[in-house]
């Protein structure tokens, strides 16, 4: 039986069939994350099972337009306007008790690490498409000098280019 972020490293090239067969048998008599295992067992570095990770994430996530959401304004000062453009997340409301965030797929690794590290809030990601991202990061996380095309540069580039922008959060 092959794992679905085992089949994306196979794909990657960085475990084989057999080392992934390995990683699930040890797997079911520890109840151990898959990622974790790969690391222990094989030394698989840890960047490549996060991308692995959020290459299956993408397959699997809710796709939205931010432009069609309902958005609540109490959402609004979870995080600073730097915060949501530096690590490209749109807080955008609370479906039961999860505070639903956007992202794009490409911005998605860098999101999860936000989020997972910064934010006290239990939290899901739903993914969108770049300009849509930037259109409403804009809308609600105005800066100057920052626009949707913005997204297509990586942060530290953009915070270089202007000093005198607020210091970086994390």
């Amino acid at each position: 039986m092959v794992h679905r972020l085992g089949e994306i490293l196979i794909q990657h090239g960085v475990l084989t069939d057999v080392q992934v067969n390995q990683i699930v048998k040890h797997q079911r008599s520890t109840h151990r994350p898959f990622g974790a295992l790969a690391e222990e067992m094989f030394g698989v570095d840890p960047e490549l099972v996060e991308e692995a990770w959020a290459t299956q994430y993408a397959t699997s996530a809710q796709w939205i337009v931010p432009a069609k959401e309902s958005f609540c304004d109490s959402v609004r000062p979870i995080i600073t306007n730097r915060q949501a453009w530096q690590f490209r997340v749109l807080p955008i409301r609370y479906d039961a008790r999860d505070l639903m965030i956007a992202t794009s797929p490409r911005e998605l690794l860098r999101a999860v690490r936000f989020v997972s590290r910064c934010l006290a809030h239990p939290c899901y990601l739903v993914l969108c498409e770049d300009d849509e991202l930037g259109a409403a990061l804009e809308e609600r996380y105005p800066m100057a000098g920052l626009t949707r095309e913005s997204l297509q540069y990586e942060p530290a580039a953009l915070w270089r280019e202007h000093p005198s922008w607020p210091a970086a959060t994390v």
